[in-house]
């Protein structure tokens, strides 16, 4: 089942130049597209003439210009021109999908768009502070749900054996971590340290640091597919676990997590990685760019392997372990989520109005 009122990310901001973009969300066709004014917009990718896709056309001063016959369309989904006619048939539209750009993120509302209110958009401002935050971003589409993809997350003892050789280090100190788990209004708050540990080998690729330090990892899931999370560590005996002004100095990376829904069983995983040591030098956030990404490969076969075997047996068979204390507050915060949500906006048409 798709969440239909909720706030999808469909695209990087700088996705959107002068081409339209193909994405297909909650299994619908959609185009995303920046008009000339400047304005984003997403319809749903196909000509109310023959059906041809309109992210296959191009962007105009009049609209989104289909690729097979000229018609063309506003951010409305209102075809605006037919070559060759002056009489626009009053049925001669797309549906329109609500889209918000912020925080260099592009957002789709899939259901009812009288609810589609932008205030819900989750705020991560640490896109916009490139002084302190430098920044690389990408995206993966992968095959395996986004509920799985959330599930890798939140549960983060998985990187001592899947990524021991970068960011995740020793098994047993991820494993052995302290931990809270937060329900909130939005999602599930996670915070893990490590006081007495070894810096994993990504750490000290980015930056010095003493043999023994304090490592934090604190995550925030919002519904229904993103986590916020802020790793790193200092000494040992800083006593960062209560203050943060003594995360300083050490290795400190924010990562943003969002898993789109392609399709029942695929989707699209958008990440982000920040930090704020060597500021100023651009080989910093290339050399981190580099390890995060040796990661995310590892992590997307990983979760798309344990996708086949499902499709084989189902999960009715699966169990909990004491580590999944944050991925189930994750699914009952989903369970909620899709009990509370409307219809997905799907189909070409709106109305015939």
């Amino acid at each position: 089942m798709f969440i239909a009122d909720a706030w999808y990310m469909g695209a990087w901001a700088d996705e959107l130049a002068d081409a339209p973009v193909s994405r297909r969300i909650c299994n619908q066709p959609l185009v995303l597209y920046r008009s000339k004014e400047g304005e984003v917009a997403t319809l749903y990718d196909s000509c109310c003439h023959r059906g041809a896709p309109l992210s296959v056309g191009s962007v105009i001063d009049q609209g989104l210009q289909c690729g097979y016959h000229g018609l063309v369309f506003g951010n409305d989904g209102v075809c605006v021109h037919i070559p060759g006619q002056a009489q626009i048939p009053r049925k001669a539209r797309v549906r329109s999908y609500p889209t918000v750009e912020k925080d260099q993120m592009i957002w789709v509302w899939m259901g009812d768009p009288e609810k589609a209110d932008p205030a819900l958009i989750l705020d991560y401002p640490f896109h916009n502070d490139t002084g302190n935050w430098p920044h690389s971003h990408g995206m993966y589409e992968i095959d395996t749900t986004y509920q799985m993809m959330m599930d890798n997350l939140m549960d983060l003892t998985h990187l001592g054996y899947v990524h021991a050789k970068n960011v995740g280090g020793k098994a047993a100190t991820l494993v052995e971590a302290e931990m809270d788990v937060i329900t909130t209004e939005k999602g599930v708050d996670v915070k893990r340290w490590m006081p007495d540990c070894e810096p994993p080998p990504t750490y000290l690729k980015c930056v010095d640091l003493p043999e023994k330090i304090e490592r934090w990892q604190e995550m925030e899931f919002i519904a229904p597919s993103a986590v916020l999370q802020w790793t790193g560590a200092v000494g040992k005996g800083q006593g960062a676990r209560e203050d943060f002004s003594k995360r300083v100095g050490g290795f400190s990376m924010r990562l943003y997590h969002f898993a789109t829904p392609v399709t029942e069983t695929s989707c699209y995983y958008f990440w982000s990685a920040a930090h704020n040591h060597l500021l100023g030098d651009p080989d910093a956030t290339e050399n981190l760019r580099k390890e995060v990404e040796i990661a995310l490969e590892e992590d997307k076969w990983i979760v798309q392997a344990q996708q086949d075997r499902i499709r084989e047996t189902g999960d009715d068979w699966l169990v909990d372990v004491r580590s999944d204390k944050a991925r189930v507050a994750m699914r009952h915060a989903l369970k909620k989520m899709e009990a509370e949500s409307g219809p997905l906006a799907a189909g070409p048409v709106v109305t015939d109005s």
